[in-house]
């Protein structure tokens, strides 16, 4: 296969968010499906994760981006972005330099990266056309930074599945485990290696489209808490994700056979 030192960087989606792991409750997420899949290829595989929820590009390089270096990855995955396009003090040139400084940083680490684009949310949030602009600025700077400093790209953007909410969690933001198999089978798919054909295919049936009683419900639960805990970290100048760690910080094998993918089994 080529990687032994498989590490992934970013934001929740990183993490694992929304997808629980099916024994023991915490976050799986598109980068352990990659990790058990190259596990199966490569006896001498190790994986570490350094994402953290909350984190934007300029946290992730300054955080995530030392212990990676000293890791020593063959290979690095980062997912970022999202939340620079949520901040309120979003400016498409700081984040422009953000990108490119996460990108060529990634690169000057690993010999092989590989980067994504955002989905387009104005196609299952209501209000979500407001941020499109926003997106597009974030993925212009990713595609210009790929092409750059030779990472490779994953582009998100035009993916059909943005539009079925049943790829993403309660918070239509993060991917549920549908979600999370079919981004990793598009970053195992851009790097020639194998994985499950179902992760890719158009799941059954016609997606539903929510209600506006679903709607609502969705703000008032999932929209509301995290506006007003955002209001609440910036009054008293704390950022989203302080306090947490990093789920696999250390490069590790993955234990046994991972039959918790599903295709695995």
């Amino acid at each position: 296969m080529g990687y032994r030192r498989f590490v992934a960087l970013g934001d929740s989606c990183t993490e694992g968010l929304d997808d629980h792991h099916p024994e023991n409750g915490l976050f799986r997420g598109w980068a352990d499906f990659v990790a058990g899949r190259m596990s199966l290829l490569e006896p001498d595989f190790r994986y570490a994760n350094l994402g953290v929820r909350g984190r934007r590009l300029d946290q992730i390089t300054a955080e995530q981006m030392p212990t990676a270096a000293e890791l020593k990855p063959d290979l690095i995955a980062l997912f970022g972005g999202g939340n620079d396009v949520m901040s309120s003090g979003w400016d498409a040139r700081t984040v422009a330099r953000r990108v490119d400084a996460a990108i060529s940083q990634a690169t000057s680490i690993a010999p092989d990266v590989v980067v994504f684009t955002l989905s387009d949310i104005a196609e299952r949030m209501p209000f979500g056309r407001r941020m499109r602009p926003r997106i597009e600025a974030l993925n212009d700077a990713i595609r210009e930074a790929a092409v750059s400093y030779g990472a490779r790209l994953v582009d998100l953007w035009p993916d059909e599945a943005v539009s079925d909410s049943r790829y993403f969690g309660p918070d239509r933001l993060h991917l549920s485990e549908l979600g999370h198999l079919r981004l990793a089978a598009h970053l195992l798919a851009k790097l020639g290696l194998p994985y499950e054909q179902s992760w890719l295919d158009p799941l059954p049936g016609t997606p539903s489209r929510p209600t506006w009683r679903e709607d609502v419900h969705w703000f008032r639960h999932q929209v509301l808490p995290v506006a007003i805990t955002r209001t609440r970290n910036r009054m008293i100048g704390r950022s989203p994700g302080d306090g947490f760690l990093p789920k696999r910080p250390q490069l590790l094998p993955v234990e046994g056979t991972p039959a918790w993918i599903p295709g695995n089994a």
